[in-house]
């Protein structure tokens, strides 16, 4: 394929990104690469692999990367075919922070799960799932450490359809819970939500190291991180439950927890089909 600059025929240029974690992160890299004069067909980037793919000229490339790093993300290329697991899981320590996020997960999305049916709670039940889904994803990333891009994708492919039945689940039970109100116990609601956001702030710890470490370290931080910011949006809803006396501050929390599921789930099996086609 010919770039608009040089016109040559050129094999694609892949290169990890490091501190990318979204849709958002995906639409503002490809948009400074065509700041640069790439054509939208020259330039795709991954949110299941966190790489990203240019079909430009060699000579071309010191342009582009200068665009591309005025985002503020790091990019690493990729030399031959090597588009393996990325360098920083050979850390043990961060195999371990790994698994510890895993075993915080999976075991409070348990309980807070129990905290949802005890308080009559559907943001707690959302925010259980969310625990559940993380240990989960999180777990399957550290089975495809070292596995091939492809197999990388079809790894993403299942945490994508994964995120959007857990979604759909937590859309449907909402819903009942609105043709069906009845008020929350506030107080249990609280204490859950407050017993989450302290496992997510210790599941954060061991990553503090790794924060700035390649593209997936950085991105198991950020939704670590965004998931205690989520916890106390869980928190706020249950004082504004007990405030108000209504059930309405825990469903919108809870549809807000379902819409983000849901948007994570299309952009990951929509980058992972790309993958895999390529």
């Amino acid at each position: 394929m010919s770039t608009p600059e040089t016109g040559a025929q050129t094999a694609p240029i892949r290169m990890r990104v490091q501190g990318m974690d979204c849709a958002k992160d995906v639409a503002e890299i490809e948009r400074a690469a065509r700041s640069a004069g790439v054509s939208a067909e020259d330039v795709k980037v991954s949110a299941a692999t966190h790489i990203i793919t240019l079909r430009i000229a060699e000579n071309y490339l010191p342009k582009v990367r200068l665009a591309l790093e005025s985002t503020g993300y790091g990019f690493e290329r990729i030399e031959g075919d090597d588009v393996s697991a990325d360098p920083g899981y050979k850390d043990p320590s961060y195999r371990w922070a790994l698994w510890i996020v895993v075993v915080l997960n999976l075991g409070y999305g348990v309980v807070e799960m129990a905290g949802g049916f005890l308080s009559g709670s559907q943001a707690l039940k959302a925010d259980a799932l969310d625990f559940l889904g993380d240990g989960a994803i999180t777990f399957l990333g550290l089975l495809a450490i070292g596995w091939s891009l492809t197999w990388r994708a079809r790894s993403a492919m299942i945490q994508g359809l994964f995120l959007g039945l857990l979604g759909l689940g937590v859309v449907a039970s909402t819903l009942w819970r609105v043709l069906n109100q009845a008020t929350p116990e506030a107080g249990l609601m609280s204490a859950f939500a407050m017993g989450a956001l302290i496992v997510n702030i210790l599941a954060v710890l061991p990553l503090l190291k790794h924060r700035k470490g390649d593209a997936n370290m950085r991105a198991v931080w950020l939704f670590s991180r965004n998931d205690a910011i989520g916890n106390f949006a869980v928190v706020v809803a249950a004082g504004l439950v007990a405030w108000f006396g209504s059930a309405w501050p825990d469903l919108i929390v809870a549809f807000g927890i379902a819409a983000l599921f849901l948007h994570s789930s299309w952009t990951i099996i929509r980058d992972a089909r790309a993958d895999l086609r390529e």
